[in-house]
């Protein structure tokens, strides 16, 4: 069960859609949200004469406690609209720790849900996210920065390839999943040494004993890489809703994304639910 699920704000003046996402979400499994927008930290900026005048700082300072309580205001009257138990909180974080604080907070929640990183903007929810998969041991969702719909759960497609994280993402997901008009299994066919390994009908036989409406579909990937392949799919069957084991190796103590987990957040038009 989803009870307890935590957001991260975004403080764009254009970043309400994932507050607004993430309420629905709430709504829909009578959970209890906490949103929280980080005030982040002034960026000083280099001069060439060593000094840097204090009312540069101070400004900057401010205008980032007003974009973190434009989100705090967003979220609380967005949860208010349609009866949510909610609990807005602002805290404080530099641009470079903000990922793992949120992930620290979000080992206290059955659920996270963070933005997609707009294109060309600040790097900050790409951080967040990597941080929030690999850092908090729960699950994540993240939503599309052009997200303007509450969830939908019409048609769910449900990335599968046998592997640990697939797993994981699909029992960490089930709490939607049974809420769910139609289930799709998506296999990428051709994946090096995965083609005779996944019985995709055995894990849809599991899912229909919880009682979901299950089809498994093999795609053939055929020279397009495997997030091409399923992005393509996800559009092409109108999935409103994305399923998948979140993969990245360790170097140096940090994670670094796998290639497709890297691609779907980057390239993802629709709502994905993560696990590690």
């Amino acid at each position: 069960m989803v009870k307890d699920i935590v957001v991260n704000l975004s403080v764009r003046e254009d970043g309400g859609s994932v507050g607004d996402y993430a309420v629905s979400l709430a709504d829909a499994l009578s959970a209890h949200i906490t949103g929280i927008a980080f005030v982040y930290d002034p960026i000083v900026p280099v001069s060439g004469t060593g000094y840097i005048p204090a009312e540069v700082i101070e400004t900057q300072q401010a205008d980032n406690e007003a974009a973190a309580k434009a989100a705090i205001d967003r979220f609380a009257q967005a949860a208010s609209r349609v009866g949510v138990s909610a609990e807005p909180l602002t805290l404080s974080a530099s641009l470079a720790g903000a990922g793992e604080q949120f992930a620290r907070i979000a080992r206290r929640f059955d659920l996270a849900v963070v933005g997609q990183a707009e294109p060309e903007s600040s790097a900050v929810e790409e951080v967040i996210a990597e941080a929030t998969l690999f850092g908090s041991g729960r699950p994540m969702i993240v939503v599309p920065y052009i997200q303007k719909a509450p969830l939908k759960l019409d048609n769910v497609m449900v990335c599968w390839d046998g592997s640990r994280p697939a797993a994981r993402a699909i029992a960490d997901a089930m709490p939607l999943l049974v809420k769910a008009g139609r289930v799709e299994i998506a296999i990428i066919t051709n994946e090096r040494g995965k083609e005779d390994q996944i019985e995709g009908t055995d894990m849809g036989q599991h899912l229909a004993r919880h009682g979901l409406k299950v089809d498994v579909h093999r795609i053939a990937g055929g020279n397009i890489d495997v997030a091409d392949a399923l992005l393509s799919h996800a559009a092409d069957s109108g999935a409103d809703f994305i399923v998948m084991g979140g993969f990245g190796h360790s170097r140096l103590r940090e994670f670094v994304l796998g290639g497709v987990t890297h691609s779907i957040l980057r390239a993802m038009t629709a709502p994905v639910l993560m696990s590690h």
